[in-house]
């Protein structure tokens, strides 16, 4: 069980996604002055909190393995799987819910609807990802290199 609590190749991209949607929770909370706690859990929006975990992956596995490993291979490649996922699958399918949102309420407008709207905002656009990624690097060489030195047992 020591083990997995000392994994930081697991706790770094772990906490590079809660430090993102800390980030939007906050940010949400400034800009509209309301808490909102459901922001902690939504997808989408900005930046991404599954580009900023994975590239924290790659970025772990490069820094403790090297560049040339297998690991870094393997995360590098489900980094970017992910990360186009992201940008291309879940913003189409958000755009499909906006338009199918838009068509029952005009199809049933001044009647009660009793099904939920479907959820408009699950992907995210390029820049999203972008910053996502860049974040998930920069917080992890961070810790890496200048907050825990030493750490990663293969470095």
């Amino acid at each position: 069980m020591r083990g997995l609590w000392s994994n930081v190749a697991l706790w770094i991209p772990l906490s590079a996604a809660l430090l993102v949607q800390l980030f939007k929770f906050f940010w949400e909370w400034a800009r509209k002055g309301v808490v909102d706690f459901h922001v902690l859990g939504r997808t989408g929006g900005m930046p991404s909190s599954h580009s900023a975990m994975m590239s924290s992956l790659a970025t772990v596995m490069g820094y403790d393995y090297g560049l040339g490993s297998p690991l870094f291979a393997i995360s590098a490649v489900v980094a970017v799987i992910v990360m186009y996922d992201a940008r291309g699958v879940r913003q189409e399918s958000g755009k499909q819910a906006r338009v199918l949102n838009r068509i029952v309420r005009e199809f049933f407008s001044g009647q009660p609807i009793r099904e939920q709207e479907l959820k408009e905002l699950l992907g995210h656009t390029g820049i999203e990802v972008f910053v996502g990624a860049i974040v998930g690097v920069v917080y992890t060489l961070t810790l890496l290199i200048w907050l825990i030195p030493g750490v990663v047992p293969n470095a």
